[in-house]
């Protein structure tokens, strides 16, 4: 069993998936998947198309020189092995995939360093350009009452404030029930001036 290579992708190919296109010249290309064997028909580059293993191999987005990557190659004379190597290999792949991943992992650390100041940085332009949108209505009415109070002192306009005493009526009968609540305040304020 051998699991082969998209040609326009990079992608693996399992036993019984995939498409097999064989050229005049008798040149053999495996595709993953229809999408795959479409753009290869339309003569598209995969070096050009963001989503293949070329671009992101040429843009540096994936690693292209590292030793553990060499054991991916397809050897096309059959090898002898005995019985010894066979079960020290079997062993060692395990272990050269952890090595492999651990690479893979610190390549992509290394290159999204950088990326953190960069999103923090937007993040906060798109704050301070969307506030209204998380802004409480009452931070908002209290801007908007501030920027028109601001706006009638600049032009001279200067508002009079004055207090209106509430009228008292005089009530016959218990006092506690039918004298509003203002009109209690009032009077304790005017018994502890008489004190």
């Amino acid at each position: 069993m051998r699991i082969e290579q998209c040609w326009f992708c990079g992608g693996p190919i399992y036993p019984g998936h995939g498409t097999m296109f064989v050229r005049n010249d008798c040149k053999v290309f495996r595709f993953c998947r229809s999408k795959c064997s479409k753009n290869f028909k339309k003569k598209k580059n995969p070096r050009k198309v963001k989503w293949t293993l070329a671009y992101r191999q040429l843009h540096s987005k994936k690693m292209t020189m590292d030793s553990s990557l060499s054991f991916e190659k397809k050897r096309n004379r059959p090898l002898k092995y005995n019985r010894i190597t066979m079960q020290t290999v079997i062993r060692s792949i395990k272990r050269i995939e952890q090595i492999r991943k651990a690479r893979e992992d610190q390549f992509w650390y290394n290159r999204m360093k950088g990326n953190e100041k960069q999103e923090a940085l937007e993040a906060l332009k798109d704050l301070h350009r969307n506030i209204s949108l998380i802004e409480p209505d009452v931070v908002r009415a209290k801007k908007r009452r501030e920027a028109e109070m601001e706006l009638e002192n600049k032009a001279g306009v200067e508002e009079e404030v004055v207090d209106v005493e509430p009228e008292v009526q005089v009530i016959k009968g218990p006092v506690s029930e039918k004298i509003p609540q203002q009109v209690k305040v009032q009077q304790k304020q005017k018994q502890k001036q008489n004190k």
